[in-house]
């Protein structure tokens, strides 16, 4: 038997997705024989899937031991991998709106190299707001998500219900984001519609013009701001966020990003997509605070004759 007590961070969560969260490849069918058979209490009595925790409540597991993870082992001379300091734009209680820069991962993966989450992760301990040990499977989390090269405004939960609601609002469109891109040439201003396809294997993108199965909708508003030489500084509303949204999009109008290679554009003046995420308006998700917030334009994209604009 396990037995766990609820912290601040499981207000709300369904006892079931506890359950998983605490778990480890333990089957769906069996999850739910375990209701069925009083072996997952609440505080002694018996839990079903859809009751939602509280703080404090004692949830008692009658779950053999295989099923729950075991604490890794972690060699004792290896020393903890070096995170960056964050840039932090805004921060309450709930939540933060952090500045990425480029070349920094949004999460680890198999190189290893830092990353945003890890370092706000770290930077959160050593200022005493997280205790990864009083925690049973909450950890601080970013809510949205930059390609490695596009630098600006990611979103950042410091509470479970600070990063469910957050969901919420970035799954239903319900936050304003703003970018600005360096194009070759100038893309034709307006709104633009087109349908896109992801695929994990390879991380590839394609696009289509008219809606296709096994296509998302993307839409994208484009202001052209000013044109030097072979490139114009533009504006971005972004009214969905899928993956290379921005850099697909453009590319199939014609004016691919500048240093985007991987879709067309002239790295040899960027090396890396001149994709800046310059703003975001949205609601505080637990006091409703309406928020307006921006990230400064970096060095590399100052270059190339349009400060004044910036």
């Amino acid at each position: 038997m396990k037995k766990f007590i609820a912290g601040e961070n499981e207000n709300g969560v369904r006892l079931s997705r506890f359950v998983e969260s605490v778990t480890r490849d333990m089957p769906r069918s069996l999850l739910y024989k375990s209701f069925r058979n009083k072996r997952i209490k609440v505080n002694g009595k018996r839990g079903e899937a859809d009751t939602r925790l509280s703080s404090g409540d004692v949830i008692e597991l009658y779950i053999n031991d295989e099923f729950f993870p075991e604490k890794p082992v972690v060699p004792a001379k290896k020393p903890p991998r070096r995170q960056p300091p964050v840039k932090v734009i805004y921060q309450d209680e709930n939540i933060a709106v952090l500045y990425k820069p480029a070349h920094l991962l949004c999460h680890s993966d198999r190189t290893g190299d830092a990353n945003l989450v890890d370092a706000f992760c770290a930077q959160l301990q050593a200022s005493g707001e997280y205790d990864p040990k009083a925690e049973n499977r909450f950890a601080p989390a970013i809510c949205n998500r930059l390609d490695r090269g596009t630098e600006g405004l990611v979103i950042a939960a410091k509470k479970y219900t600070a990063l469910r609601d957050m969901n919420e609002i970035i799954r239903n469109d319900w936050m304003k984001k703003e970018y600005l891109t360096i194009t070759i040439g100038a893309p034709p201003a307006g709104r633009h519609v087109a349908w896109l396809q992801h695929s994990e294997k390879g991380n590839k993108v394609r696009i289509h013009a008219h809606e296709s199965e096994g296509y998302k909708k993307i839409i994208t508003d484009v202001t052209v701001i000013r044109c030097i030489g072979p490139f114009a500084l533009c504006r971005i509303g972004l009214i969905t966020g899928r993956t290379h949204q921005i850099r697909v999009h453009f590319a199939a109008l014609g004016h691919p990003l500048l240093g985007d290679a991987r879709y067309g554009g002239d790295a040899s003046l960027l090396a890396r997509p001149a994709l800046h995420s310059a703003a975001a308006d949205l609601t505080q998700p637990v006091t409703g605070q309406l928020l307006h917030i921006t990230a400064p334009v970096p060095d590399d994209l100052r270059v190339f004759g349009f400060e004044r604009y910036l």
